[in-house]
């Protein structure tokens, strides 16, 4: 058990990026138009989606890299007719339902820089990145090292 009080009730809406405002990629875009929307975005990973929405997982860079080695093909010409569903990739990027527990997400995000939150029909919807859980926990843990200070500073003062 990691967790007591707050961060035991908080749930995964507390810290998703909806879908609207991630970039994600289509499972049938070629490998060109991933990299280029990778490139566009600065991500070094990216969801793959459905035309229906569903999440089908997480390509990254060294995806890329080994795929081509692997095919001996490195043009961005090539890339133009190779399949993104032809691409292996390495990487099994673990998604959570949205009704996950707090403790699930955070063993998902040690390993994993986002994770990808998709609904009961793995319906792709957002991603909790590490960064915005980092984020949170530093600044409650600043906000209460402020607070014990400031009430040792007013004990301090009575007794003066």
């Amino acid at each position: 058990m990691l967790f007591t009080g707050e961060e035991k009730e908080m749930n995964v809406l507390f810290f998703l990026t909806p879908k609207e405002n991630v970039a994600y990629i289509y499972h049938d875009y070629t490998v060109r138009q991933a990299l280029e929307k990778m490139k566009h975005y600065h991500y070094s990973a990216i969801p793959i989606i459905d035309r229906e929405g569903h999440y089908i997982g997480t390509v990254t860079e060294g995806d890329f890299l080994w795929g081509m080695l692997e095919r001996n093909s490195i043009t961005l010409k090539d890339a133009e007719s190779w399949k993104l569903s032809e691409l292996p990739l390495y990487r099994d990027n673990q998604s959570v339902k949205i009704d996950a527990d707090i403790e699930d997400l955070l063993q998902l995000a040690f390993r994993q820089n986002f994770v990808p939150v998709v609904d009961a029909h793995n319906i792709f919807i957002g991603i909790v990145t590490r960064k915005d859980i980092m984020q949170y926990f530093a600044t409650s843990a600043i906000d209460d090292n402020a607070v014990a200070y400031k009430e040792k500073t007013i004990t301090m003062q009575q007794i003066v």
